[in-house]
């Protein structure tokens, strides 16, 4: 009887806490995993929809997607917004988060208040800067024209239509990013500051050897979490003109504006799943040369340069 309890003891000890992570895992694979699999076979289909089945055509979804020239356009459309975006963005909440750092006054009120743009709905967000950037009677247009300067064409030239889309994704977002940032930066030991300050350092090599190098890990999950959502970027493209199909010559169709008007507008379920897979395959491959860029520039907190290690190993020979 007493072996028995220990076993249970022992057995309640090691899995216990996969029982408590488990309701995740169970939840995640529903929600999750069996979506995506359920998509990647419908998109190896010409799925009917009112039947809800279809006949197996192998990869002739994808060849289609990838034959069609308003995939290339949606693609060079989707980079060039999430470039324009997530650069910009990511410097912005950096330099915003190491202000935020320093004992300024007010500080929790303006620690709050660079997230206000964030829990703000996307579609007030879209309509707002949309009439903002309209090409006749918009406000930015208005203040340009006030000041002597030709107006932009917002909706007619690609270039100027995605500055105006990523504004609206950096007016969201940055403060999100900033927040998260200027969670990893107060974790940072202060003795490291100081040690610094003592040693002649002043605020930007402080910034440069300590602060950046701290802030490794965080910067990945920002520059991968943008990365995802930079190249899923659809209410604010849907949301810029009247139409919501990308713009009459497509200035500023992205691949999941493309795929909801596959889906949604023909009603082409395997098409739309296999852009999807494609979408999802552009994302995995551009965060894994994100991290190892990422990794590659911002060096972790501590470590030494390779001749300084060399000459410090030598020493100790």
């Amino acid at each position: 009887m007493l072996g028995f309890r220990q076993n249970l003891s022992r057995w309640d000890l090691k899995l216990s806490p996969y029982l408590y992570i488990s309701p995740f895992f169970i939840m995640f694979a529903i929600v999750g995993l069996f979506p995506i699999a359920y998509t990647a076979v419908i998109s190896l289909m010409d799925w009917d929809l009112v039947r809800n089945r279809g006949e197996f055509i192998g990869f002739d979804q994808y060849v289609w997607i990838l034959q069609n020239p308003q995939f290339w356009t949606a693609l060079r459309n989707t980079f060039s917004i999430f470039l324009l975006s997530s650069v910009p963005q990511l410097i912005a909440a950096i330099a915003i988060a190491a202000m935020l750092d320093r004992n300024i006054r007010a500080k929790t009120f303006w620690r709050m208040s660079v997230l206000v743009p964030f829990v703000m709905a996307p579609v007030a967000v879209a309509l707002i800067f949309a009439n903002m950037f309209g090409d006749n009677h918009g406000l930015v247009n208005g203040v340009l024209t006030d000041l002597g300067l030709p107006a932009v064409p917002w909706h007619k030239d690609p270039f100027w239509s995605h500055v105006a889309i990523a504004t609206m994704v950096n007016f969201r977002w940055t403060g999100y990013n900033t927040l998260i940032l200027l969670a990893a930066m107060q974790a940072i030991p202060r003795d490291y500051y100081e040690a610094a300050r003592v040693d002649g350092a002043g605020a930007f090599r402080q910034f440069l050897h300590i602060t950046l190098p701290s802030l490794k890990a965080t910067l990945i999950f920002v520059i991968i979490t943008s990365t995802i959502g930079g190249l899923q970027i659809f209410d604010e493209p849907r949301m810029f003109d009247n139409t919501g199909e990308g713009g009459p010559a497509q200035q500023w169709l992205t691949i999941t504006l493309f795929l909801y008007n596959i889906g949604w507008g023909e009603w082409n379920f395997g098409r739309a799943a296999a852009l999807a897979w494609i979408l999802f395959l552009i994302i995995l491959v551009i965060g894994l040369i994100n991290l190892a860029v990422t990794r590659a520039l911002v060096r972790d907190e501590g470590t030494r340069a390779p001749k300084a290690g060399k000459k410090q190993k030598g020493v100790r020979a």
